[in-house]
């Protein structure tokens, strides 16, 4: 293989690039897990996760891809046969269903067109016909990341409580936490899950369950099957910052960076930040003449952008040509939308200049690939961004 100079453009909406600062930290020795020094580990980064998640609650800590978390988050909660209400904003919406139905569970979906977010009024008028309460949990994808679309999980909750149903509310943060406003406490959450790979600026490897009081009462009386999953033994092993098998020590190392990375930048900046390179982004798509995925503009993602390409025209195409001039990879369409649209990941260790080159390789990869479009999306851009400081 020739050597490409400079380095790879990774805009996919995770996977994201990991800081330099994250990447020296997880290059250290590995520890004694059951020593003094990693418990001094554990309970900084224990410590250090909650107001990610806008919490005073326990956050668990999981070696394993989001996947692990959504399951964590079911078998704690819930019991064979019990029911639960979902919607199908996008692909990952879908994935989750099918690991409920999997573990035993009754998984309800709410069919959507993948361009619209949870709708409020759905799940209160869904929650109001369930008059015996059959329903045991709503889960939601705050980001789905398949599509652009960011839900109103506030409005969500709010929604739950007009009904006066007793059901849990389990979210989907993945691709949003650390780069969109997220309230777990706030909007009364009872599991928040999460992966380390996106908005957190780690590899993938650590997901995350932010457990609220009502959870934990829930989990005293789940009764599918859970082993790995258990959150007894972590919570009563994470008591001394110690975890109930090996954990991922560097990827800890890693996190405990990434946590002072955004201590030092400060949440709602980083919030200001993802919202300003998201506006740019979707004036960009515009100028070019092009659709966007998410239809309502209040459920506009800040973390990716979804963009639609013409009728006859194929995103594997685009995305293959702008990965061989220039070296950047950029999201696929996944699904229902396969084939259909190309994503652009703007979320995590992220500025301007990286921005501005992402654009003008989509925008350079538009012509060269034959996709009908105006120029000058790199320049509305720009324009954004010059008149806006971050």
């Amino acid at each position: 293989m020739d050597y490409r100079s400079g380095r790879h453009f990774l805009q996919i909406p995770g996977p994201t690039n990991v800081p330099e600062r994250v990447l020296r930290a997880i290059d250290s020795q590995v520890i004694d897990h059951r020593g003094p020094a990693f418990a001094r580990l554990g309970l900084e980064v224990l410590e250090g996760l909650r107001p990610l998640f806008k919490t005073t609650s326990p956050v668990i800590i999981y070696p394993a891809s989001g996947t692990g978390a959504w399951e964590a988050a079911l078998v704690n909660t819930l019991s064979p046969g019990d029911k639960v209400l979902m919607f199908e904003t996008g692909h990952f919406a879908a994935l989750w269903q099918g690991l409920a139905e999997k573990l035993g569970l009754s998984a309800e979906m709410v069919p959507g067109d993948w361009r619209h977010g949870v709708d409020p009024a759905a799940v209160e008028e869904q929650l109001r016909k369930d008059k015996g309460h059959q329903i045991r949990a709503v889960c939601a994808v705050h980001n789905e990341t398949s599509t652009g679309v960011t839900s109103r999980i506030g409005e969500v909750r709010a929604a739950i409580d007009r009904a006066g149903h007793p059901a849990l509310l389990l979210v989907d943060t993945i691709s949003s936490l650390g780069s969109i406003d997220y309230r777990h406490d706030d909007w009364r959450v009872d599991v928040t899950i999460a992966g380390s790979q996106k908005g957190m600026m780690l590899p993938p490897g650590l997901s995350f369950n932010a457990l609220s009081p009502r959870a934990l009462l829930a989990s005293k009386t789940a009764r599918l099957v859970r082993s790995y999953w258990d959150w007894e033994p972590m919570l009563a092993a994470n008591k001394t910052g110690f975890f109930p098998f090996t954990p991922a020590t560097n990827l800890l190392y890693g996190l405990r960076e990434a946590l002072i990375l955004l201590r030092e930048e400060g949440l709602e900046r980083v919030f200001q930040r993802h919202a300003r390179h998201g506006e740019a982004t979707r004036r960009a798509v515009r100028a070019w003449g092009l659709e966007l995925n998410c239809a309502d503009e209040r459920e506009y993602s800040n973390a990716l952008t979804a963009v639609l390409l013409p009728a006859g025209h194929d995103e594997a195409r685009l995305r293959a040509t702008i990965l061989e001039r220039f070296d950047m990879s950029l999201g696929q369409g996944l699904g229902k939308v396969r084939g259909k649209l190309f994503r652009i990941g703007h979320l995590g260790d992220f500025n301007d200049l990286t921005l501005c080159g992402t654009l003008c390789g989509v925008e350079m990869g538009l012509g060269l690939a034959g996709v009908p479009h105006q120029p000058g999306g790199v320049a509305a851009a720009m324009e954004y961004l010059s008149a806006t400081p971050g």
